[in-house]
């Protein structure tokens, strides 16, 4: 999954994650940006670790969210919390956001699945006067073709049957994620127990299809444990404590280290090559996310300078 980063109306941008706990204050501003950029590198691997991974997408998803679920839920009191409907709801986005990630990974290449999942600015642009009720500013006005645009060009390299299916489950997650971020951000300091339940939620709905899967290794169990332990819950704990000691605009382009390392780790780990067109479709999509992060703090910035 995509660092759980919120683009939303008004400036700064913000990051959906509000942990109230005392093990998560320490730090400092200068370790900050690191904890976030270690974060964000982790992340990175989940797209190189699953491209290894024998297994199926199922079993992936249900070893890796379980894993995660108790060691948050271990490191965060609070998210051992009984649910809510709130947290309830958004737990069922985050369940189905790291369910298709998993399986939109073991369909097409790692880039297309990490890439067609960062669209959702694009539906939380589209979603958010309906669900929040937000008027979307001139800035994702102005981002949303360009998001739009590299989408669309995933679709043009040439794809086996099997891959075109994998970019619509990567289409779909990135809807689902664009739901979990309007989600957490309206759950404030809730937001952590929607984390656990949700990955709770996903290792549940994988474990029938996962029961019928291949026999797993020792080298199958090692990564699993890999992603469930690093990749999305140690991940997470460090995100959380840096993102308090870091600015937003700063600390939402760090996390966009996530996107552009993960092609690169599954290349150099798992010899997957993305095609020309997903390369350009991608480098549209980081530079509307990019204009999306700094358009609001550089017109903050303008209407707050002397003169």
């Amino acid at each position: 999954m995509s660092g759980v980063l919120v683009w939303y109306e008004g400036p700064p941008p913000a990051l959906a994650i509000d942990v109230n706990e005392d093990s998560l204050q320490n730090g400092s501003p200068r370790t900050g940006p690191w904890l976030i950029l270690a974060a964000a590198t982790l992340w990175s691997t989940a797209g190189a670790a699953i491209k290894l991974c024998q297994l199926s997408g199922w079993q992936i998803n249900f070893g890796r969210s379980a894993v995660a679920a108790l060691f948050i839920a271990a490191i965060i009191p609070s998210a051992r919390r009984r649910p809510d409907r709130g947290v309830a709801a958004v737990a069922v986005a985050y369940a189905f956001t790291v369910l298709l990630f998993v399986l939109a990974n073991k369909a097409t290449t790692s880039a297309n699945a990490i890439f067609l999942q960062d669209t959702a600015p694009l539906w939380v642009l589209l979603l958010s006067p309906v669900l929040l009720h937000e008027r979307p500013s001139r800035g994702e006005l102005l981002s949303a073709p360009l998001f739009l645009v590299g989408l669309l060009l995933f679709f043009l390299d040439r794809l086996s049957p099997g891959q075109a299916v994998g970019n619509v489950i990567a289409v779909a997650s990135g809807v689902a994620f664009a739901l979990c971020i309007m989600g957490l951000r309206k759950l404030g300091a809730r937001n952590v127990g929607a984390i656990v339940w949700g990955n709770a939620l996903a290792a549940l709905l994988s474990l029938p299809m996962a029961l019928r899967g291949p026999e797993p290794t020792a080298r199958d169990l090692g990564i699993v444990l890999f992603l469930g332990l690093f990749q999305l819950g140690l991940s997470y704990v460090l995100f959380a404590r840096g993102v308090r000691h870091t600015p937003a605009v700063e600390a939402s382009l760090l996390a966009l280290v996530e996107p552009v390392l993960n092609p690169v780790w599954t290349f150099l780990l798992a010899g997957e090559r993305p095609g020309p067109w997903a390369i350009r479709g991608g480098a549209i999509i980081l530079a509307a996310t990019l204009w999306r992060t700094l358009a609001p703090w550089l017109e903050a910035r303008r209407r707050t300078a002397p003169g």
